[in-house]
Formats: C-alpha cells, structure tokens, sequence
C-alpha cells in the first residue's frame, strides 16, 4: 500500500461526485452478485481491521460480511480489550495496526482520534461513526434512494430531528451531489456552522416547523433523539424533541411518492411512528441492507481503485 496513494474515507467530502457515481453503480453491480449466489473475491486474502469504541449492530455485520464476500476476512478489536483502552498513543496503534492489516474501520467518538489514527496509518481508513460525522451511513442512504427511485439530484431531502452525525454528513452530501437539504431542529439544537465547512454553507436550509421542511420533500429522514455519548441530555432531549417526531401528518406534506429513512435503531412513538416506519413509504429495512453492499464497493474502491467488470 505504500507505493501509491492512500485514500482515506473520514468524512462524506473525502470522495466526489464522479467517484460516487462510480461507487453506486459497482454497488449495485455488486449486490446483484450477491444475490445472484456469484462468487467474487477481488480482495482475496485481505484484512480489515475493525475497531469499535462505540456499541455496534449494524456497522459490524456489514463490514465483516462485506469483506467475507469480497474473499478477504476481519478482525474485531474492542478497544477496552486492547492496549488503546490501556493508553497506547493512537499514532503507535495505528503504525502497527497498519502493518499487519490492509483496511482499517474505526467507529469511536471524536472524529480528531479518527483523523490522527489515519494520518499515522500505512493503509486506507475508513470512518465507521464519529460524533461528528456518520458517511457510510449517508452512503447507504443515498445509494437506497437510487435503488428505489432514480439519482438524487435535484431532489429535496427532509431531515427532521438532531443535528447530530448523520445531519452534517447529509449538509455535505447535499453540496457534493447537488440536492436540496431542508433541516428542522428544536431550538437549542439548531446546526453548529463551526461543523459545517465552508463550501457546504449554503448546502441546506433550517426550518423552525417540522411540517414546512417536509413541505415537496423527495425522502424525509430521521434519527434517535439521543445518540450515544449523550445519554445524560435524553430527558431534557424528550421534551425539546417532543414535536419532532415523523408521523403520518409530515409525510403528508412531503411528495406522495416520497420515501421514509431512519438509520436505526429506531424508537417507534419517539422519533418516529410506528406507522410511518412500518408503513408502505418506509425503506428502511432495504436501506440497512444497503450498507452491506455499498461497504463492499467502499472497500474495493480504496484497496483496488476503479475497475471495469
């Protein structure tokens, strides 16, 4: 890995726009395989290193099974059981780690212990949640819009709750893929523009009502009012958020076509109703699929670069 460059995928602007085209159309090429019962191993005998300082479902199970159907295999670090839960400085973790390893994915808190990992890694890195920022999981999202409608350009994206990870990964999208954010907040929880870069600023518009950022939306999204590392905030959070939540009156002002998301875990009758998650506008169990095989090209992108079949 150390005779070209090494691209990381830290946050969603890592990437542009002709790479994610290019990354959409080999995942759907590549979750065809998959149901197709083909085999195809391009990353035969290659490791990914997994490193979890956050509790994960989702994450882990796509990256693990990703690499399993590319033909290469993982191995789960929980930081608590290794010396960077004992205080190894991250740079030295990441020298060794990415001497024995070909792809690394970290899912921790601050997105400065991703960034420092990376700048000291011999091999790319691959951001699996952050407090700052969740790509994969916009990835996923925006390849599932694809798959069920056509490519999101010029569409209108609701996203109703906190401006947490998945909020500010969705602002970058937004300037990077060319689609209109509408974002509504609680007071108190409204975008911190020290987060957003500066290209991105006019990617997205706020909304004080709920309803008029659902007003023609193409998708509305959602997320947990409370995300980890935040638990001490979750009763204060359930008042403020109290009017927040997705119910069958918002997706009535979004387009009669338009599509429901939620990353999960989902609390129904808090962020959303069980309606509307269980609903026939709710893709979210497609959408979770999805980050296996958008992963999957993720992974082969970084370790391959593009390839033609």
């Amino acid at each position: 890995m150390t005779d070209k460059k090494i691209r990381h995928y830290l946050q969603f602007n890592d990437l542009t726009r002709d790479e994610y085209d290019y990354i959409f159309e080999r995942a759907r090429i590549l979750k065809h395989k998959f149901k197709s019962y083909e085999t195809y191993h391009p990353l035969h005998d290659r490791t990914l290193a997994m490193i979890f300082e956050k509790n994960s479902t989702r994450t882990r199970l796509s990256f693990e099974a990703g690499i399993y159907q590319l033909g290469g295999h993982a191995v789960f670090m929980n930081t608590r059981d290794t010396q960077l839960g004992r205080g190894e400085p991250i740079e030295d973790a990441a020298q060794v780690i990415s001497r024995m390893t070909d792809i690394i994915m970290i899912r921790t808190f601050g997105q400065d212990i991703l960034q420092r990992f990376a700048d000291s890694s011999r091999v790319p890195v691959i951001n699996g949640l952050t407090n700052e920022y969740h790509p994969c999981q916009v990835l996923a999202d925006i390849f599932t819009y694809y798959e069920c409608r056509e490519p999101i350009q010029g569409k209108t994206v609701a996203w109703i709750g906190d401006a947490n990870n998945m909020a500010y990964t969705w602002i970058e999208a937004a300037h990077i893929l060319g689609f209109k954010l509408n974002i509504s907040t609680p007071p108190g929880y409204r975008v911190d523009m020290a987060l957003v870069p500066a290209e991105s600023h006019d990617a997205f518009e706020e909304f004080e009502d709920p309803h008029a950022a659902c007003a023609g939306a193409d998708l509305v999204t959602t997320d947990v009012w409370t995300s980890m590392g935040f638990e001490a905030e979750n009763e204060a959070r359930m008042r403020s958020f109290k009017d927040w939540c997705v119910d069958a009156n918002m997706m009535a002002r979004a387009r009669s076509d338009a599509l429901f998301m939620h990353c999960l875990p989902a609390h129904r009758g808090e962020e959303v109703t069980a309606e509307v998650i269980d609903g026939p506008q709710s893709v979210v169990w497609q959408e979770a699929e999805n980050r296996l095989h958008v992963q999957k090209a993720l992974l082969e992108f970084l370790l391959l670069g593009k390839l033609d079949n």
